[in-house]
């Protein structure tokens, strides 16, 4: 492995709907690993992308009497809005309809097949559209779909099936290895699935039913199921099978990274890396799984039960930063959490507007007074704790250790009073507030993958020796 290679990837969202928050989640923690990844030197390559196949994409395209291409243009032009919206510094944005990855899918599928793990057969099931997912009974929740609470359809139909089952050793091994899943009850969520429920999965649906797909080698009845098509996006992305530079540099011989929602488990740590077994290609390193953002209560927030928030609002009225600071710091990095504007609110307040606004504020306004010029910045500022906790994915902890910071130099302020002390002792006074211009700046360095706007502002400010000409944060009322 090259160490110096980094790669990770978001899931791809349908393209059925306007962003919501939940991905806006799943974007800016990847965003925050990539700039952290970025900033200690590694060599980093992030993909983001849309799904545009499937049924629940066509039929949305119907309902809307919109031509199913033009569709699924126009909502791919929204996600891809999101990377000046969040301030995300992804480095290739992947569609599964871009000519690129339908040959990468179709080559992918003849390496299966060349393997021998695709096979026809009749099926009969229960089938989600809003999942694009078979079930079967014991899978229901009151005989209802586990995640978007409808009743499922009863289908029979002639499909393409991959072989999942002739990997189960294989995926044990896999799964057994140490951080190959995180958090760790996840890992044990996939390795139970492995051990009792994991069977061969439908690959293909026939033309009759739904005929926007990504077509299959050497048949014309049937084009893939959105799953199969959609995953190969994370090797397209870097050129696979045609362009093979990136591939090998980051997959081949990087580190992978694949960011997720906890409801992907048995897709992207068991179906996919079994496609890549049989594929004969790497497979993931890790797949790191967050929870969902829950709204009132403990719903959740999802475009299906149409109860989602629009990034885009959020940042209209708080600003980039606001947002990202409340989604690393104030939603678990692993766990369900919940999101409401009176608790992002709040946060925004007592995180920002009263608390690092106000702490440079004042820290800068002393400096801007009393010193000639900018204390001398010494190397090797981000603490090594902060560093290790980064290591381990958990942002949350990340931010909260920046926080810690914030409120022991807030507290140094109100113990030591520096401005009245160099009224009285101005060598001492300056002293002081030289060593809190420096630790604001450690603070700077650390907000870089977080809140990335406010680190360049910061930093400016503390370099120009000048204190901001407007409150960084507003207090909202």
């Amino acid at each position: 492995m090259n160490k110096n290679s980094f790669y990770i990837t978001t899931t791809i969202p349908y393209v059925n709907a306007d962003p919501h928050i939940g991905f806006a989640l799943e974007l800016i923690q990847a965003d925050a690993i990539a700039r952290y990844k970025r900033l200690i030197g590694k060599d980093v390559f992030f993909s983001t992308g849309t799904d545009e196949y499937g049924q629940k994409i066509w039929e949305a395209s119907q309902k809307q009497d919109k031509d199913v291409q033009d569709y699924v243009d126009f909502y791919a032009q929204k996600f891809l809005d999101l990377k000046s919206t969040l301030n995300l510094s992804y480095d290739n944005f992947i569609r599964t309809t871009s000519k690129e990855n339908i040959a990468a899918a179709q080559e992918f599928w003849r390496l299966c097949e060349k393997k021998g793990d695709i096979y026809k057969a009749k099926y009969t099931g229960l089938y989600c559209v809003g999942c694009e997912t078979f079930y079967t009974e014991k899978d229901l929740v009151d005989g209802k779909c586990p995640i978007h609470l409808t009743v499922p359809e009863k289908i029979e139909e002639e499909n393409y099936f991959f072989k999942l089952s002739n990997y189960k050793k294989q995926l044990l091994e896999y799964i057994s290895t140490e951080k190959v899943i995180l958090p760790e009850w996840r890992r044990k969520e996939a390795m139970l699935f492995v051990e009792n429920a994991m069977e061969d999965f439908s690959i293909s649906r026939s033309k009759k039913r739904i005929s926007w797909g990504i077509p299959i080698p050497d048949d014309d009845e049937q084009v893939m199921y959105v799953w199969f098509g959609a995953f190969v996006n994370y090797i397209s992305t870097l050129g696979w099978p045609n362009k093979m530079e990136l591939f090998e540099k980051f997959w081949k011989n990087g580190e992978k990274i694949q960011m997720a929602g906890k409801d992907m488990v048995k897709f992207q740590s068991v179906m996919w890396q079994g496609m890549l077994m049989s594929a004969g290609l790497p497979n993931t390193d890790t797949v790191v799984y967050h929870g969902f953002i829950t709204g009132e209560g403990s719903i959740k927030m999802s475009k299906s039960l149409g109860n989602v928030v629009n990034p885009n609002d959020i940042v209209k009225e708080y600003g980039t930063d606001a947002l990202r600071y409340f989604l690393l710091r104030e939603i678990s990095s692993f766990e369900d959490s919940p999101f409401t504007i009176e608790r992002f609110k709040d946060a925004y307040n007592s995180g920002l507007a009263n608390g690092l606004g106000n702490l440079a504020s004042r820290i800068l306004t002393l400096s801007e007074k009393y010193l000639e010029k900018c204390p001398e910045i010494p190397d090797g500022l981000t603490p090594k704790e902060f560093l290790k906790i980064f290591e381990t994915f958990d942002i949350k902890k990340a931010v909260d250790y920046i926080w810690n910071e914030i409120g022991e130099l807030d507290k140094f302020i109100q113990e030591t009073e520096p401005f009245k002390v160099v009224k009285v002792d101005e060598k001492k006074g300056k002293e002081l507030i030289s060593d809190m211009v420096i630790r604001l700046y450690k603070i700077a360095r650390m907000l870089h993958a977080i809140m990335p706007e406010t680190n360049t502002t910061l930093k400016r400010l503390i370099k120009e020796n000048k204190k901001p000409e407007k409150p960084l944060f507003l207090r909202k009322e």
